[in-house]
């Protein structure tokens, strides 16, 4: 997960299109000949992808943008260190 690619996800894409490229890459990963290596980098996209979706979420509860992702970067950070 890295901050600034949430940070360009949910400043460019509405909450509508990640959700939509979420399901298309949650679908990706069912088909069989998917690689160990393809599996990793959609991985990645798709815990980028679920961050924007949470910053969306929190800046729609009133947060401002630079609070939401500061908010969700702290909170990622302390579920790593526990």
């Amino acid at each position: 997960m890295k901050i600034p690619i949430i940070r360009q996800f949910f400043q460019n894409q509405t909450e509508e299109n990640l959700e939509k490229t979420l399901e298309v890459l949650e679908s990706f990963c069912e088909f069989r000949g998917v690689s160990e290596e393809d599996m990793n980098v959609v991985g990645e996209l798709i815990t980028n992808i679920c961050g924007a979706l949470e910053v969306h979420q929190q800046v729609k509860n009133g947060s401002t943008d630079r609070d939401a992702l500061n908010a969700f970067s702290q909170k990622v950070q302390g579920s790593i260190d526990r």
